[in-house]
């Protein structure tokens, strides 16, 4: 068992990453922005500037808003001024209501609203939200994560000011994790003390099951339980793990009102790390000891992998995430250190190039893959099979497998993210 002090550092750390979110992450921290600045202001904007980073617009464009019917920034933004809380962090918006969401589109009809790209910066997620009202002004940024607050300004009063270090010190808190510290700490920590993770479970259960019932998004986890397609792919642990995770996905995307248990920020990835190691444990009688500590194992790796990726890039999320539920599936199929090890490095090995094309409906085929690989990468684990250091970018050292596929998501595909972006601004 490790020491305490460091398993109350990767608690902490676990505690930070792993929180409730209802929404996209991407609008919802506009929003939530909106609503801090718009508490300094003391009353509703007359006038609201959104500068943000590439990033952020990417993963903005295209994903239904929570309660409104609506896609898009402009109804965050206004929400967020109109009912945002700030103390709700990624569930500012749960007050909003059909009155509100009226109130949100008039809003928007009156030009209050504009929304440009923030230039000049290299963060890839960053939010400036800039309020007016009469002869009075208030600024609030996020910077680094999505709740991460470095400047705040009340007319010509700075009341915070941490840009430039907030994220080196916000990262020099975290414990530095290996692959190996992520395996013992998940499967030796006491129990109570982990016992906390069990909450990713009840809330991204519920929110596939939301998704069974009513339509959003393409629907792709309700789907997967009908008839015609039972017939086409069976009906099976393999069928029931890629609709609950689609489901959740859908239900996300579509703007349901329904809390997700998020992971580094990223709803997906909470989902993608948590319910195809609920479903594999549930479908295979696993104890709730062996789920807690699946659960942890799964969350923790993908922690661990965004360490080095950072919060925001051109790789789609779901491989790192659907690493982390491999991981937590081969333990769950008895497999050891080497077995999950081995099945990070078949993940690495065959969804690397997957690319993040902004935050929409269709994520729920992104996830769908992932989950798909990884419980094929778990499989082959438990069989002995391992992609080796002679293929591609796998090393024989997993820590190391993993920062290749951090450095071409971070720094490789930089200019993959800029195309990217080009190309959804530029549809007609």
């Amino acid at each position: 068992m490790q020491p305490k002090e460091t398993r109350e550092a990767i608690i902490a750390l676990i505690k930070r990453e792993v929180v409730p979110a209802i929404g996209c992450t991407e609008p919802v921290a506009v929003a939530l922005c909106v609503a801090r600045a718009t508490e300094l202001l003391g009353g509703v904007p007359e006038q609201i500037e959104a500068r943000l980073s590439a990033n952020i617009l990417k993963n903005a464009m295209g994903v239904g808003i929570p309660a409104t019917g609506m896609i898009g920034l402009p109804i965050a933004i206004a929400l967020g001024a109109l009912v945002g809380k700030s103390e709700y962090g990624l569930e500012v918006l749960k007050d909003a209501d059909s009155v509100a969401v009226e109130q949100g589109k008039q809003f928007i009809e009156q030009g209050r609203i504009a929304i440009d790209l923030k230039k000049g910066i290299s963060e890839k997620l960053y939010v400036e939200i800039e309020v007016t009202a009469g002869e009075h002004r208030a600024v609030a940024v996020i910077a680094g994560g999505h709740t991460s607050f470095v400047y705040l300004q009340k007319d010509s009063e700075v009341l915070l000011d941490s840009r430039g270090d907030s994220i080196a010190e916000e990262e020099s808190d975290d414990i530095a994790l290996t692959l190996r510290k992520v395996y013992d700490f998940a499967t030796t920590a006491p129990l109570e003390e982990i016992e906390f993770i069990s909450e990713s479970m009840r809330l991204n259960k519920a929110a596939a099951e939301s998704a069974f019932v009513d339509d959003y998004g393409h629907s792709l986890g309700r789907m997967l339980r009908q008839p015609r397609e039972l017939n086409i792919m069976g009906d099976s642990v393999f069928t029931r793990i890629l609709s609950y995770t689609s489901s959740a996905c859908d239900a996300r995307m579509g703007g349901a009102k329904v809390p997700v248990m998020s992971n580094s920020g990223s709803g997906n990835q909470g989902i993608t790390a948590t319910l195809p190691v609920v479903v594999y444990g549930e479908e295979c009688g696993a104890s709730h000891e062996q789920m807690i500590r699946a659960l942890t194992l799964s969350h923790l790796t993908v922690i661990y992998i965004k360490q080095s990726l950072g919060r925001l890039s051109a790789l789609c999320g779901c491989v790192v995430a659907a690493s982390g539920s491999s991981c937590g599936i081969t333990y769950l199929m008895g497999g050891g250190y080497e077995e999950v090890a081995c099945a990070v490095k078949n993940m690495i090995a065959n969804l690397t190039g997957m690319i993040c094309d902004g935050a929409k409906p269709s994520c729920a085929l992104k996830l769908a893959s992932g989950v798909s690989t990884a419980l094929l990468s778990a499989m082959m684990a438990m069989e002995g099979r391992c992609v080796s250091k002679l293929e591609g970018i796998i090393d024989e050292d997993v820590d190391r497998s993993i920062h290749n596929l951090t450095a071409i998501g971070r720094d490789g595909m930089n200019s993959t993210d800029d195309l990217i972006l080009n190309i959804m601004t530029s549809k007609s």
